[in-house]
């Protein structure tokens, strides 16, 4: 077996994803997957093992088990290493949560397999990628809802209260409160519950992960 070959870590919950990866990442493309995994929790223990120079991470993988958490830890035990963030869900929260935990790219499972080779390849040579961010559409004339605001949303939709939020984000429930009336005039709905039904059923927003 060729020693030159890039190893990789795959963790993703579903068999055809993995078979289509599999194509694409392997010795004729100069790579290896060294451990094919179903759930995020198990990321670590296998890069302890196999040493891998590259982990494809699906944001939601078996048992709810979050790929964003397990990034997190990821990061702070393997600093050098390179990390793409993957999603199948046009979620906005995604995309910027993977890039402010250390991610090298996210990139949405609509992409073509050889854009997956490319992006691979190009965070191997220190390169990022993120897709452009997306907004919650607004009135006309109003402007998109800021980081902090979507964050604040972000966290109202895994019902927590304002207060757990001020206490989340350090800052003070006032300050929550004034995110929440902007959010609600931006986007023009009257109440916060139809503004949290609104962005959870489309598909903006997923509070389990």
């Amino acid at each position: 077996m060729r020693t030159d070959l890039i190893k990789l870590v795959l963790v993703d919950d579903h068999n055809v994803i993995r078979d289509s990866f599999r194509m694409v990442f392997c010795e004729e493309t100069g790579f290896e997957i060294v451990a094919e995994l179903e759930a995020a929790t198990s990321v670590e223990e296998a890069c302890r093992k196999y040493q891998p120079d590259l982990v494809l991470m699906d944001v939601c993988t078996k048992g709810g088990e979050s790929g964003l958490d397990a990034l997190e830890n990821l990061r702070k035990t393997f600093p050098v290493l390179k990390i793409i963030i993957m999603s199948g869900f046009e979620e906005l929260s995604y995309a910027p949560r993977a890039k402010s935990l250390g991610a090298d790219a996210f990139v949405f499972k609509s992409r073509s397999l050889d854009f997956f080779l490319e992006i691979a390849r190009g965070v191997l040579e220190n390169k990022k990628y993120f897709p452009e961010p997306q907004g919650i559409p607004v009135s006309a004339g109003e402007m998109p809802l800021t980081e902090r605001e979507m964050e604040v949303l972000r966290w109202l939709c895994k019902n927590k209260t304002r207060a757990d939020i001020a206490d989340i984000l350090c800052i003070s429930e006032n300050t929550v409160n004034k995110h929440v009336e902007n959010m609600r005039s931006k986007t023009g709905f009257s109440s916060l519950f139809e503004l949290v039904v609104y962005v959870m059923s489309n598909g903006w927003i997923n509070p389990k992960y």
